[in-house]
């Protein structure tokens, strides 16, 4: 059975949880991992010279584990729906993973408001450290324009999906 799984990063606090849940909505059979789920305990997260804890890298999170839950996702799709298969992109399964390393920038204003510093001083930089590693990968990646509204990423990204989906099932889909 086939599988289509999406990701989708960027900036800590840029909308991905947002635009993910949204996405899960609109599409049959569509599951979410957040990598927001498996940081360490806080008792396990460096502090940085300023003081700050180190959540906006690897080490932070327990990737093992968020991959053994896609790995298990995965399996458990190929096995349970490895009888259907009728022709239709909607009943692909679809996992989308969501989480921060890699891909926007966005300044937006928060309440309570962070630490003076944090995100010029840490979170800024780190997204540009991931996105340069990024880079060096083949896969497709679509960048996103932060400035647009959510309502416009989303219908991006859901006909982006939409299209991906019926070429896997071997259908032509006009929009």
């Amino acid at each position: 059975m086939k599988t289509f799984v999406v990701g989708i990063s960027g900036v800590t606090n840029g909308g991905k949880t947002t635009l993910a849940k949204n996405l899960q909505k609109h599409l049959p059979n569509c599951s979410i991992v957040s990598q927001d789920d498996f940081f360490k305990p806080e008792s396990e997260i460096e502090i940085d010279a300023n003081g700050f804890l180190q959540y906006d890298v690897l080490e932070a999170l327990n990737m093992e584990k968020m991959m053994s839950t896609i790995s298990c996702w995965m399996e458990s799709q190929g096995q349970s729906l490895a009888s259907t298969d009728s022709g239709s992109a909607e009943e692909i399964p679809i996992l989308i993973v969501e989480g921060f390393l890699l891909f926007n920038y966005n300044t937006r204003v928060y309440e309570p408001p962070d630490t003076p510093g944090y995100f010029d001083g840490h979170v800024w930089p780190m997204y540009l450290k991931h996105r340069r590693e990024m880079a060096k990968i083949t896969w497709e990646i679509v960048y996103l324009d932060g400035t647009k509204s959510a309502e416009d990423l989303f219908k991006e990204v859901y006909e982006d999906l939409i299209q991906e989906l019926a070429k896997q099932k071997g259908l032509h889909v006009t929009t």
